[in-house]
């Protein structure tokens, strides 16, 4: 590794450029220049420099193959949302490692959006990648035990996104023409990504599918294993943080729809409403849509809270996303707020929402929803990361961002993962999801009304975990999901371990051991259900996806205005 342009550290550079092969790099007017080999060590090593010497704001990696990079470009980059910008899409590292489909295999963020598009990505290259200083010194750079750049980048890029560095797919920062795909990861890379990623035991499960599946041959898989485990397992590092807004955001003038579907709570619902009185930013309007039977229900609820701007829509046929699309059609905000009718809110809800927003120059803010009775939430929900989830019990979204993906598919009317489907099209169109644990509301799992009265949550993952025969199997709807956005191979994977999952059990080792015996006895059954769940989406697929755009509903409105 040279210094090449003569300045000194210390110096008020603002982006150093680190120039990667053995053309002579270019003048670069915005800071410092490096030039070192594209090999893991000694990128490893410049980075340990940086982070320690630099006082630059961020640094560019950059392929000398790409010619020379435009300063106003990186300019532009450093203003878009964002912690890391690279192109690694668009240069081809859609879909490795392909080892993560044996562990990771339906999750949102494992399946790539466009490369064409700016999107969130984990999927780094360091030919052209952008990131600030400070991400550098919180999170660390490439591990040098790889064999391959290509290889550790995406381990360095997981590793970013998953503890909370915003990290996007920004491909106009190459020049136009310019693609290129990566060249085959070394297996023993994979597999290094696994384990530094995911611990062991997810290693050793991956090494058994991928000599299952024939993705591998057993020599080379045992061969890659001793490698790997050779070097131990790097320390996770903590969550990033994020530097507190520079500017007080602008609040006033936001107008926020809140959306609130009801189905026989309205005690839940009326303790939801007196909460809504209380915000520090007044909800432009609030859309109750209320599938409750004709007989019961509640007609006082306009009368009992005359002081919020209450729209009140009645179906009488309940359905999730029939009751969601219609009152989206209603909805005249500029922000939706999707609630749930047993969600208990602070004060700040939704001013914490717009804050996060401008903070973040998101399109979308989820928060997360303390569960009643659940215990602390997992560790990945207690930090500001990328969003892989879309809570409709707790997220703040730009109606732009509806205007373009649609509303909720109709296959999820009365089954389960309607909010995933609809993430996941916002995330592949590219709309930038900031998930912030600090937004939080207390949800109640109320033990009957919503999609307990379609029976499409009789069995879930906890109570399953707690009992001897419950087994918690993927809906139809679930596979049809999967299916809709994945391939055949991730598909099945995703079955094998909720099969696998049919055998857990907290408690004592006595319990574990029984449920593990009952579960074996289960399997052919367990088996069987699935494959006809997977036949039952199957069908779904020909008559699916029905997705309304914004239009009107001609469902039964009835407007309260408030005092």
């Amino acid at each position: 590794m040279t210094l090449l342009n003569g300045q000194k550290p210390g110096l008020n550079a603002k982006v150093e450029l680190v120039w990667l092969g053995e053309c002579p790099p270019p003048p670069w007017p915005l800071g410092r220049v490096f030039a070192t080999e594209p090999a893991c060590r000694a990128v490893h090593e410049l980075m340990l420099r940086l982070s320690k010497e630099s006082v630059a704001q961020a640094c560019l990696f950059w392929d000398s193959g790409l010619g020379p990079p435009a300063p106003d470009l990186i300019i532009k980059a450093l203003m878009r949302p964002g912690d890391v910008w690279h192109a690694g899409l668009r240069l081809g590292g859609g879909g490795w490692p392909q080892l993560l489909d044996f562990v990771a295999p339906t999750s949102m963020l494992t399946r790539d959006p466009p490369a064409d598009i700016e999107a969130t990505s984990w999927r780094i290259s360091l030919r052209c990648c952008l990131m600030r200083l400070e991400v550098l010194r919180q999170m660390g750079g490439v591990h040098p035990e790889f064999i391959t750049l290509d290889g550790t980048a995406l381990e360095m890029g997981h590793r970013y996104a998953m503890r909370g560095a915003l990290t996007r797919h920004t491909p106009w920062l190459l020049p136009d023409g310019v693609s290129s795909e990566v060249s085959e990861i070394p297996f023993e890379d994979e597999l290094r990504f696994i384990y530094y990623r995911f611990g062991w035991r997810w290693t050793k499960w991956a090494l058994m599918r991928a000599v299952l599946t024939h993705y591998i041959s057993p020599v080379k898989a045992v061969k890659a294993g001793r490698e790997v485990s050779r070097s131990p397992r790097p320390p996770i590092p903590a969550p990033f943080v994020h530097d507190p807004p520079s500017t007080t955001p602008d609040l006033g003038k936001a107008r926020v729809s809140i959306l609130i579907p009801t189905l026989e709570r309205y005690p839940y619902l009326r303790k939801l409403l007196g909460q809504l009185q209380l915000q520090t930013i007044n909800p432009y309007e609030i859309i109750i849509i209320d599938q409750s039977s004709r007989e019961t229900r509640d007609t006082n609820l306009g009368s009992d809270f005359r002081n919020l701007p209450l729209k009140i829509i009645y179906l009488d046929q309940a359905g999730q996303c029939s009751a969601r699309n219609a009152g989206l059609t209603e909805a005249e905000g500029e922000f939706i707020l999707f609630l749930d009718d047993d969600d208990e809110v602070p004060p700040d809800l939704i001013e914490a929402h717009i804050r996060n927003l401008q903070q973040f120059q998101a399109d979308v803010s989820s928060g997360v929803a303390e569960e009643v009775g659940a215990g602390d939430l997992p560790e990945n929900f207690t930090y500001i990361r990328v969003s892989d989830v879309f809570p409709t019990n707790n997220t703040l979204i730009h109606r732009r961002v509806l205007e373009t993906t649609g509303l909720f598919d109709m296959a999820y009317d009365r089954g389960a993962r309607a909010d995933g489907d609809i993430g996941m099209r916002i995330y592949l169109h590219g709309w930038y999801m900031v998930l912030n644990p600090e937004i939080s509301v207390l949800h109640h799992h109320a033990p009957a009304g919503g999609l307990r009265a379609h029976k499409a949550r009789v069995i879930t993952y906890a109570s399953s975990r707690q009992s001897l025969i419950q087994r918690h199997l993927p809906s139809k709807t679930e596979i049809y999901l999967a299916k809709r956005y994945f391939t055949p191979r991730q598909v099945r994977e995703s079955l094998w371990q909720r099969v696998l999952g049919t055998f857990s059990l907290r408690g004592p080792w006595w319990r574990r051991g029984l449920k593990i015996l009952i579960s074996f006895l289960l399997l052919p059954h367990t088996w069987w259900q699935i494959k006809v769940l997977e036949r039952q989406a199957d069908q779904m697929l020909q008559l699916y996806p029905q997705i309304p755009t914004l239009s009107g509903s001609g469902a039964e409105t009835i407007e309260v205005k408030p005092r």
